[in-house]
């Protein structure tokens, strides 16, 4: 994402001179030294957008593939590999090849195009997990009438709010962007603007981030709660029996409507059968387990989710805040800015891994998808 501002790129006009100035010297570096740190850079990143675009196209394939996965909140997941994977071909390509040339040589509609969708992207990805948040808080919440709504139109009503939020943040810089003969070289939206500054960082990524922070602490509590709490071995499934003890294997018993001379006699006397042993309440127990246990993956899930979204993308835009603001009173490497902007990136790469990681409906059907291509 490039919030670019006007400072940041006259200090990386003058990274040449300070180094200059450390040394003592004007010796320039040597050729073969500049190139090869050149190659290793771009093999580098372009390692890191093939990984990226491959795990994306993997987890959309499997949602594909997977009759099991067509759900409502799978359909979220895959909107956000799509939108990942939309970063790894139309963002990082070209960012590649301005990291490792420190210039722009693609031309000013490029430009234009390759920041909106920069930006687009980037917002909606971190949007996305905001939906996917708030999809999983509702359903462990509300879950008997969420369960009515949580349709596949619903979920691309969610998508659709999401990237319009994401256009509404990209579009605005394009309009008052003019191109001057000193940004030929250069692809940046360079704003002197502080309100849009705040616009954009804030609803891309802080309010994002509170709005996560507040639903994950939620859907713990709610997940914790319903971990904790007791399972109850009385279902009303069973309104024919009656489960005489709580105990493991306690007698079957049918209540028996006594009738004489053709009447039903008003008492009811219990038959039990006490040959017959049921064991429902091991049942009702394995059940209760697995639940916990899938309450506690997702949650785990989700936080991890959150934890990497957080460190990817916190140093960037707090940068990006920070350095309009205060302007030429900070001083800021450009080299740390280029690595943090490659951090926010490596997000897109490390939201399918997790969920095949640590989310097994999704493991179990990669799993499989793999070894049939093996077979294949």
């Amino acid at each position: 994402m490039n919030f670019y501002n006007q400072t940041l790129d006259t200090q990386l006009n003058i990274v040449p001179e300070i180094l200059v100035n450390l040394s003592g010297t004007d010796t320039e570096w040597d050729e073969s030294t500049v190139l090869g740190t050149k190659i290793t850079l771009s093999l580098l990143l372009s390692l890191l957008t093939l990984a990226t675009l491959l795990s994306n196209i993997f987890v959309i394939i499997t949602i594909y593939m997977t009759r099991k996965l067509h759900t409502p909140a799978n359909y979220l997941i895959g909107s956000l590999a799509f939108t990942d994977l939309l970063v790894s071909i139309l963002v990082m390509p070209l960012c590649i090849v301005y990291t490792v040339n420190r210039s722009w040589s693609f031309g000013q509609v490029i430009c234009d195009i390759w920041l909106l969708s920069d930006i687009t992207c980037c917002t909606a990805s971190i949007l996305h997990l905001c939906v996917i948040a708030l999809d999983r808080y509702w359903a462990i919440t509300d879950a008997l009438e969420y369960s009515k709504h949580r349709t596949a139109g619903r979920a691309v009503a969610m998508i659709s709010v999401v990237w319009v939020i994401s256009i509404c943040i990209s579009i605005p810089p394009l309009f008052w962007r003019q191109a001057k003969a000193q940004e030929e070289l250069d692809c940046s939206i360079n704003t002197d603007q502080i309100s849009y500054t705040i616009y954009s960082t804030f609803g891309a990524f802080y309010i994002p981030t509170i709005l996560l922070i507040i639903l994950y602490g939620r859907i713990y509590v709610a997940a914790r709660t319903r971990i904790l709490k007791p399972p109850s071995i009385y279902g009303k499934r069973f309104t024919t029996a009656q489960l005489i003890t709580g105990s493991t294997g306690s007698s079957f018993c049918s209540v028996n409507v006594t009738s004489h001379g053709g009447h039903p006699h008003t008492g009811v006397s219990p038959v039990c059968i006490n040959h017959i042993k049921i064991k429902l309440t091991d049942s009702v127990l394995e059940r209760k387990r697995l639940s916990v246990a899938r309450e506690r993956k997702a949650t785990k899930t989700l936080g991890i989710i959150l934890g990497a979204f957080i460190v990817c993308w916190l140093p960037f835009f707090v940068v990006s805040l920070v350095l309009p603001i205060c302007r030429e009173a900070c001083w800021f490497h450009p080299l740390l800015f280029e690595l943090f902007t490659w951090l926010g990136y490596f997000n897109s790469l490390i939201n399918p891994v997790i969920y095949t990681a640590f989310n097994e409906d999704f493991k179990q059907a990669f799993q499989k998808l793999i070894r049939l291509k093996k077979l294949s």
